[in-house]
């Protein structure tokens, strides 16, 4: 009996031995998305740590982290648009480059073209109104009073006078 017990244990390690040596089909691991592809989407998010610095520009480790994040999120097969919304999940709409069309970010959309078309105009009536007045549109309509003339023509006399004494 103790050479069935054996002999049981001996078939078990020779099948497991061949099992494990047995080849499997090897299973490639997804290609690591190129940095290009990572950069495309850090360049939409801003990093949450440092004010107004893109996350692709950034080189702090925290922004390397999400970077790596991202990387592994292309991996799995997450689209732009899943990122950026796990990103907006965590830290709010401030990490996106662009804020979102809705609520009151739509004045960051109107208000830059309108105030540019209101400059435009205010430029326009003030170019015009100062042509207006600079050229006359009747010759009379610029007459000296009687009380300057005479001011005037002594003013020039004297001048003259001063030329020709030099």
């Amino acid at each position: 009996m103790k050479n069935h017990i054996h002999l049981g244990v001996r078939v078990f390690l020779v099948l497991l031995v061949l099992v494990i040596l047995y080849p499997s089909p090897g299973f490639a691991q997804e290609p690591t998305p190129p940095d290009d592809e990572v950069n495309a989407i850090a360049k939409q998010l801003y990093c949450p740590v440092c004010e107004n610095t893109p996350l692709d520009a950034c080189r702090t480790s925290a922004c390397e982290q999400w970077r790596g994040l991202i990387r592994e999120k292309l991996q799995q097969g997450w689209t732009e648009e899943e990122i950026k919304g796990y990103f907006v999940e965590e830290y709010g709409d401030r990490v996106l480059a662009e804020p979102p069309k809705r609520g009151f970010n739509w004045l960051v959309y109107l208000v830059p073209p309108l105030a540019f078309l209101a400059g435009a105009y205010a430029l326009y009536r003030g170019f015009t109104k100062w042509r207006i007045s600079r050229s006359p549109s009747r010759p009379d309509s610029r007459k000296v009073p009687e009380d300057e003339v005479g001011i005037e023509k002594e003013y020039i006399s004297r001048v003259e006078k001063e030329l020709e004494n030099r």
